[in-house]
């Protein structure tokens, strides 16, 4: 555990401008993907939720252009407490409201299965920021973050779970638990590799990248919107058989 933080040196540089572009539509596909599963549900709720992400993105943007995730002296991390617990509160809250459960016995379960073939891309990008040494190898599907698999194996599991089902239920159920093991396997690694007082691994090339623009969408915008769908998908299926119309 660091006594104190010392700044990486590549904590200030610009990430390679390619990977960011590629980053940056990979985030607006996961919004828009999710907002065709909101219209589902509910079209005016759809609507404001695009509205509010696009928002959300833009202001992640900005803080993270200002610099205010690389101040590493802060206490609590601006990171955690500027975008990765406001995410986890709205999560909640879809699940603890009246009007959140509304809108998430809507949503197509199909969809939010086929959503995670972003995970391809996602996997993709971290090994080119690897490469540049913006995060560790450890973050990659070459160290201890199998979760590419999830994205490969994700257009079946949607194709054979729901569009044409031939699968049991237990058998999407476990998919999907196992990918949210995945998910919360790579978070794992993702926090103790950051450069904040509990980092435990990668001191030299320390996780850095997703303390900039826009790769701070990942932890703020595209994990939550993942996490959010495999919560779903577990709660449906956990329920009642599921209607035709949420499968497709």
């Amino acid at each position: 555990m660091l006594s104190s933080i010392q700044a990486p040196a590549n904590l200030y540089s610009a990430p390679p401008a390619g990977l960011a572009v590629a980053f940056a539509l990979i985030t607006l596909l996961a919004v828009l993907w999710f907002w065709v599963a909101a219209r589902r549900s509910n079209p005016k709720q759809a609507r404001v939720l695009l509205v509010g992400l696009l928002l959300w993105m833009a202001a992640q943007g900005f803080f993270a252009s200002l610099g205010l995730y690389q101040d590493l002296a802060a206490r609590p991390p601006r990171l955690l407490l500027l975008a990765i617990l406001p995410a986890l509160l709205a999560i909640v809250a879809a699940f603890t409201t009246a009007r959140g459960r509304r809108f998430i016995n809507g949503l197509p379960l199909s969809t939010l299965t086929y959503l995670n073939v972003v995970r391809i891309p996602v996997e993709l990008v971290l090994y080119g920021l690897f490469l540049a040494k913006e995060v560790p190898e450890l973050m990659t599907f070459m160290g201890r973050n199998p979760d590419i698999l999830v994205g490969l194996t994700a257009p079946l599991l949607g194709l054979w779970g729901f569009t044409r089902p031939r699968l049991p239920r237990e058998v999407v159920l476990l998919w999907h638990v196992l990918a949210l093991l995945l998910l919360l396997n790579i978070v794992f690694w993702a926090v103790v590799a950051s450069p904040v007082p509990f980092q435990q691994v990668a001191f030299a090339n320390p996780n850095v990248a997703v303390l900039k623009f826009p790769f701070v969408w990942l932890p703020a915008v595209v994990v939550p919107i993942v996490l959010f769908g495999h919560l779903v998908v577990l709660r449906q299926l956990s329920k009642a058989p599921v209607p035709a119309s949420l499968a497709t």
